[in-house]
């Protein structure tokens, strides 16, 4: 029996007459890689945002093993264990990639000080072993603003498992990366994930990622969920390949 990490139980919301989520139950299971695909505009990534206490639901709730965390701010969830990774970095731009790091560990650790010398953080170790985990650990002294996507995604990840989730949200995690570089990034993500025994939600829209990372599928369209289960079934479901694949 699969332990459920995260569930969602009639989640609603709407923005004006636009019905980003109208009763949405899913439950996120400990150790998958669930993909969540449909067209823009569907709710995918307000479903993150309510997730992760950005967005509050006008009904339902959302217990994260097994406590309602539906009423909780941003800050608390990720304490309890949920972190994010937007579509695009969150970094400091002008900080070199060491320092990023250390700057989210002492934030996470409740130590943060702008009088504090970053050099100084205790957790330096542990960071540059992070960034050895996603293949980052040569760039530690580059500055944030002058690194390549594929990068500034691989650290954005590293950022975000400083923060020790058990599990990670991820909004299309290869975006802006060149389809060259896409699925090495993928696959340095995954096994970082596995090796740090962290479950990931991610929204995508490259069907090849979602076949090739997924271990689960949710097919969003208009705020609901048409259709969820393994890759093959769903990608191939005539609805879903109408709807949202295109063919």
């Amino acid at each position: 029996m699969k332990n459920v990490l995260l569930s969602a139980r009639d989640l609603s919301i709407q923005f004006g007459g636009v019905v980003a989520a109208s009763n949405i139950n899913l439950d996120v299971y400990e150790g998958e890689n669930l993909a969540i695909i449909g067209p823009n505009g569907a709710g995918k990534t307000t479903f993150l945002n309510i997730c992760t206490g950005w967005l509050k639901p006008a009904l339902g709730t959302v217990t994260f093993l097994g406590r309602d965390i539906t009423a909780h701010a941003p800050r608390e969830i990720t304490k309890l264990g949920i972190a994010r990774a937007f579509q695009i970095p969150q970094l400091f731009a002008e900080h070199t990639v060491l320092e990023n790091m250390l700057l989210a560990a002492s934030a996470h650790a409740g130590r943060w000080n702008p009088f504090q010398k970053l050099d100084a953080i205790p957790e330096r170790g542990a960071m540059m072993d992070l960034l050895a985990l996603v293949g980052c650990a040569d760039i530690a002294d580059a500055t944030a603003r002058h690194l390549p996507e594929g990068k500034r995604k691989l650290v954005d990840i590293a950022i975000a498992l400083s923060l020790e989730p058990k599990l990670l949200l991820m909004d299309e995690p290869t975006a802006g990366v060149a389809s060259s570089e896409k699925f090495g990034i993928m696959d340095m993500i995954v096994a970082a994930l596995s090796k740090r025994g962290v479950t990931s939600v991610f929204v995508e829209h490259d069907m090849d990622m979602v076949t090739r990372y997924a271990n689960r599928v949710a097919v969003w369209t208009t705020g609901a969920i048409l259709r969820e289960g393994a890759p093959a079934d769903v990608l191939s479901d005539p609805e879903v390949v109408r709807t949202v694949i295109g063919g």
